[in-house]
């Protein structure tokens, strides 16, 4: 896992700032852009240089929810190579088939303890 890039889409700073912090401790160097909401993280990987390798995606959300968000991402010829986790506090068996239908590599549910976070994102990106 050299110097990987991740995206981190969602509406709360504050799971912005967890999900960044949990970044500066993996075992090797990231990069990192965050994005408030869909309609910002499109714009940013619509021109931005530099495509991240992994997209995690909050899935409520204002506006672009992360479904809506995820079927735009698997629409765009340029972004649905990049595996996108969807990022949630809670998944029922029913969203998470939906998700994978949709494009979804995964599911990542957000920890309470948030010390876990690092952990739980290498794990999940493994086998990706």
């Amino acid at each position: 896992m050299d110097h990987n890039y991740f995206m981190i889409i969602d509406d709360d700073e504050d799971d912005r700032f967890f999900f960044k912090d949990a970044l500066t401790k993996m075992p090797s160097a990231v990069k990192f852009i965050e994005a408030n909401g869909g309609q910002e993280a499109l714009e940013l990987l619509r021109t931005g240089e530099h495509m991240p390798h992994y997209i995690f995606l909050d899935i409520n959300m204002p506006r672009i929810d992360g479904r809506e968000c995820l079927k735009l991402l698997k629409s765009d010829a340029k972004l649905k190579h990049i595996p996108v986790i969807m990022y949630s506090t809670s998944f029922s068996q029913e969203s998470i088939t939906e998700f994978h239908k949709l494009g979804a590599s995964t599911c990542l549910k957000k920890p309470t303890d948030v010390t876990k976070l690092p952990a739980q994102i290498i794990e999940v990106i493994k086998d990706l």
